[in-house]
Formats: structure tokens, C-alpha cells, sequence
């Protein structure tokens, strides 16, 4: 079942060729439901199927869960708290989490940024939370897990390596920056985002939490076995986003708006909307653009502060990808032309899951 539509927040006409390249790479995806999103300078197209049949509410509608793909909300989140002069990318986390106790040295020197960055040294997760998590690997692994047992242990933790020498992928620390920013601002983190993000930008379909029943999106395991809503205990800031198709593609084409801006040879959009008007929002926006660590063999891949950057026929594309127990999420855009992808699945990824390479296909293959 699906369905290719031009939608009317378009700014333009959907382009035919378009909703047909879609509808070609939806069907090389193997899940109940499918939402591909596009945005051209605004011009949307939206192209939805899957195996299941569709329910009462269109699957753009339904809010998915995002995964690891929340962490460019909480990216902008931290850049924008910055502009605003409330925390410095240089602050300790420890001394914003926890003033005055006692931490290993390593710890001590983590910053904000070395947490958002992936450069903290920390290990991908906390080491005490595979005895409580592997009983209930397939249902519910983060729930047991709540914030204090995050902060407990970031303040004992141990790092591998010294911050900001090496690179090393961690839902740990980026759930610690989540942490460090509610106790750096005195406010839950849900309100925090709300506040600087998701309201600006008018993503009133973004939440942190599952919705209201018939709003949410519902994930499969690789049997096509359904699975419960995500719960990430004390995980939030790293995984806890749930967007509609629709609003994440409001939230990429914020980052590409106005992205040359300044540039006599750019050919992005211009700068529309509360980037207008809120200088903070948008020196948040072109911060989390710009490209800051080099990582990997002769140091080829490079990051910004929250997104994977890599080169393209068409300029450089900035991405980020999720996965939880039962669904999966692309987010990803090019800020010289303007172009934005978004993409759902409900089904758990596998080894021969071929999502992510058709989402960021369309992203780095698509004039």
C-alpha cells in the first residue's frame, strides 16, 4: 500500500520526478510502514507504503520513534544555549552536574563539548547497565536505567581515554550532557528542549514522550511481531525524540535555511521564518553546520558538533541515523542546495536491512 503526495505546505509544486525516485526506493525497503520525506527549498514531497495496510491516521501523521537520531535535537539545543551566553561548549560537566565532588581527574576535564562530540572518553554506555539491561534486551533495556544511576555514574566513571583525544561513539555522554544542561539551567530537560527547540521551530509534533494512543507509530520486531513504545529511563537527551515525518522535515529545512547566508556563491535558500528573527536560534543553527573533528583513518571522516558530514557529487551532505527496538529513523540534508531527507521505518534494523543506505542514497545520489 502507498501513496506519493505533494503537500500543502509546499512552497512549490512537487516535482514528479521526485514522488516516482520515492516510490522506487520505498520499495527496496522491507518494513510494515515506510514514510520517505523530500524537501526542496521547501517544495515538499512525501511518498508512504510499506507492508501493513494503512491505518486511520496517515503514516506522515504518526509520530516515530528517532533513536540516535534525537541527538541533533539535543546538539542544537546545547548551541543554542550557548549563543544565549547560559553555558560555554568549555564548561565541566562535573562542575555543573555535581560543584564540589570528588571525581576522577579524567572526568573532571570532560566538557560540554568532549560529551556532545562523541570525544569524551566515556564507553558507549555505562558498564553496570548490561546486568540489568540483557534480561529484557528485546523489550525494554534503558527503562530500568533511571537519571540518577546515569549521573551516579558518570561521577565514578573511569575513561578510556583522555577527553578529546580520541573519538568513540556514546549514548553515555550525551545523556550525561542532557543531565548537565537541566542542572546548568535549573529546568527538566523535556522543558528545556521544548523551550529552545522544538517551540521555535514549531515543531508542535516532536515530543519526548509517547502520544496520546492512535498518535504513535507502532515498531516491529525483524518477525514482524510488534513491540512496545521506547522507554529510555535515563537516557533522554540521547534517544528520546518522537517526531512525524512532516516535523522533522521542519526541522532540517530550519538548518538549511539561510545556510550560505553571507556567501555571494551560494545558491541556499535564504533565511526565513524564527531564524530570522531570533539571532540566537540562528547562530545555533549555523554552529551545529559547521564542521569541527576529523576522526578514522587519515582522519577522512568529519563531524560537526552533532551531525556525520560527508562530501557528495552536489556538496556536503550533514546526517544522522537511529534506530530503536522496533523502528528506524534518517535524518539528513544538504546545505549548499537546499535538499532535506527524512525517513521512517517500523521495523527493527538487521544485517541486511537495506534503510539507511537507501535514505542517505537520496540524500547524496539525487541532483
Amino acid at each position: 500500500m502507498t501513496d506519493t503526495t505533494a503537500l500543502p505546505e509546499s512552497a512549490a509544486p512537487a516535482d514528479p520526478a521526485t514522488a516516482r525516485l520515492l516510490a522506487e526506493a520505498a520499495g527496496r525497503i522491507d518494513a510494515p510502514d515506510v514514510v520517505l520525506a523530500v524537501s526542496r527549498n521547501g517544495a515538499r514531497t512525501v511518498h508512504t507504503g510499506g507492508g501493513a495496510a494503512p491505518g486511520p491516521v496517515p503514516r506522515e501523521l504518526l509520530a516515530h520513534e528517532l533513536g540516535s537520531a534525537s541527538k541533533p535535537y539535543a546538539g542544537l539545543l546545547l548551541a543554542r544555549l550557548v549563543a544565549q551566553g547560559r553555558v560555554r561548549y568549555e564548561d565541566r560537566a562535573a562542575d555543573l552536574l555535581a560543584p564540589g565532588f570528588p571525581v576522577h581527574p579524567a572526568v573532571r576535564r570532560i566538557t560540554l563539548r568532549h560529551l556532545l562530540t562523541h570525544t569524551s572518553g566515556l564507553p558507549g554506555l555505562p558498564a553496570d547497565f548490561y546486568p540489568q539491561a540483557v534480561p529484557r534486551w528485546s523489550t525494554d533495556p534503558y527503562g530500568g536505567y533511571p537519571a540518577d544511576r546515569v549521573v551516579r555514574a558518570f561521577l565514578r566513571a573511569r575513561p578510556r581515554h583522555r577527553p578529546g583525544t580520541r573519538w568513540h561513539y556514546s549514548n553515555f555522554a550525551v545523556s550525561v550532557l542532557g543531565h548537565t544542561l537541566a542542572a546548568a539551567t535549573g529546568t527538566p530537560w523535556e522543558v528545556l528542549l521544548h523551550q529552545q527547540v522544538l517551540a521555535p521551530l514549531r515543531l508542535d509534533a516532536t515530543r519526548v514522550r509517547p502520544g496520546p494512543e492512535g498518535t504513535e507509530a507502532v515498531g516491529h520486531r525483524r518477525d514482524g511481531t510488534p513491540v512496545p513504545a521506547l522507554d529510555t529511563g535515563g537516557f533522554t537527551a540521547a534517544g528520546a525524540v518522537r517526531a512525524t515525518p512532516l516535523d522533522m522535515l521542519t526541522f532540517l529545512e530550519a538548518h538549511t535555511a539561510g545556510a550560505g547566508l553571507g556567501d555571494p556563491e551560494s545558491t541556499g535558500p535564504e533565511l526565513t521564518g524564527p531564524e530570522l528573527t531570533d539571532p540566537t536560534l540562528a547562530a545555533a543553527l549555523a554552529e551545529v553546520r559547521r564542521p569541527v573533528l576529523r576522526r578514522g583513518l587519515r582522519h577522512t571522516h568529519t563531524h560537526t558538533l552533532t551531525w556525520f558530514h560527508h562530501p557528495s557529487p552536489y556538496g556536503p551532505v550533514l546526517f544522522h541515523a537511529g534506530a530503536t527496538l522496533g523502528q528506524q529513523a534518517f535524518l539528513g540534508f544538504r546545505p549548499d542546495t537546499g535538499l532535506a531527507v527524512a525517513a521512517t521505518a517500523t521495523r527493527r534494523v538487521h544485517r541486511a536491512d537495506t534503510f539507511v543506505a537507501t535514505a542517505y542514497g537520496l540524500l547524496t545520489e539525487t541532483p
